[in-house]
């Protein structure tokens, strides 16, 4: 069952199964079973085909079998062939051995065995949200979340409550804490989730706004006088500018949130350091390119390659080793 897992992580993920195979092993199988659990709700809410309701509907029976509230599994087979990214596909089809692997495994303990349920809990309920507040978005009848409470509520239930979750993991498994670093740590560790979640939103905005869904809140679109049918535009990008810059600058706020957890790990933490550089370094580089690009371009999507990830990889190994050269690699990186 164990190859299997590892298998659908390989093929679902890509940066981040680089950040999973540097992990602690005390934490690797919990991290990288939500991640599996959590791209499976992932991929129901981010169908582009069906009902919203009956999706809505999928995601509930689904988020009840996770919390062992029933025993039935959904059937996610006519899902499964209507997807076009095969990962997505397999996974979907094999939706019983992630779910399987938490109950039944031992390298899973029961304090982990709830802490993912509550991870889960927490960013399904916030995927369920987006599908309610986008219904069925299209390119001719774009939504726009209403507010930056939107916002950062979506950005805390699908990815701050990542960072509370590893955090979570860290403490239970790699080292001992005093209250106060505790605290510490889970504040920075969800904005660190926060840093990532909006890279990924600044990033996608063109495929977004082809599927009809806008999460540049609508009230800050107003403030610029534009409108969500205007980032179909790439013309329009000198208007957008300002706006954009101001999330640019918030993201780079947050990884600094990032790189003060970085400096609150203890030295001999060597792999857990540099499961955090990796995000953070590949996160910096998103955010340059974003920044030097017309995003609205969507012929031209924002994209690190393959080459500078095995370039990041490296330089990340090799600072990891000290926490000092880490935090210089890391602010040195910082617009």
């Amino acid at each position: 069952m164990e190859r299997k897992i590892d298998i659908l992580l390989k093929d679902t993920s890509r940066s981040f199964y680089l950040t999973l195979n540097v992990l602690p092993k005390k934490m690797r199988k919990q991290i990288g079973l939500t991640y599996l659990l959590a791209r499976i709700s992932d991929t129901i809410a981010d169908s582009r085909v069906g009902d919203p309701k009956n999706l809505s509907y999928l995601i509930s029976k689904y988020n009840d079998r996770i919390q062992n509230i029933t025993k039935e599994i959904p059937d996610l087979t006519d899902l499964s062939a209507l997807q076009e990214n095969l990962a997505e596909k397999e996974l979907l089809k094999n939706i019983n051995i992630p779910i399987d692997y938490l109950e039944k495994s031992n390298s899973i303990s029961d304090s982990d065995r709830m802490k993912i349920r509550q991870c889960l809990e927490i960013i399904i309920k916030g995927q369920k949200l987006d599908l309610e507040r986008f219904g069925m978005p299209t390119k001719e009848n774009i939504i726009a979340l209403k507010s930056e409470k939107e916002l950062d509520d979506y950005t805390y239930s699908v990815a701050g409550s990542v960072g509370e979750f590893w955090t979570h993991m860290t403490i239970d498994h790699q080292f001992v804490t005093n209250e106060k670093l505790r605290k510490k740590l889970f504040e920075k560790g969800i904005k660190f989730g926060k840093a990532l979640q909006l890279i990924n939103i600044l990033r996608d905005i063109p495929e977004d706004i082809l599927i009809g869904r806008c999460y540049i809140p609508e009230d800050e679109l107003l403030r610029y006088n534009l409108i969500p049918d205007d980032l179909l535009d790439m013309k329009k990008m000198n208007e957008f500018r300002p706006l954009y810059d101001s999330y640019i600058s918030k993201t780079y706020g947050y990884l600094k949130d990032a790189i003060d957890y970085v400096s609150l790990l203890p030295n001999n933490e060597y792999r857990l350091r540099l499961s955090c550089l990796l995000p953070i370094l590949i996160g910096q580089r998103t955010l340059r390119m974003l920044t030097e690009n017309n995003v609205l371009d969507g012929e031209n999507r924002i994209k690190v390659s393959r080459k500078d990830i095995k370039k990041i990889f490296r330089r990340a190994l090799f600072a990891s080793l000290s926490k000092n050269k880490s935090l210089n690699l890391l602010k040195k990186n910082m617009i």
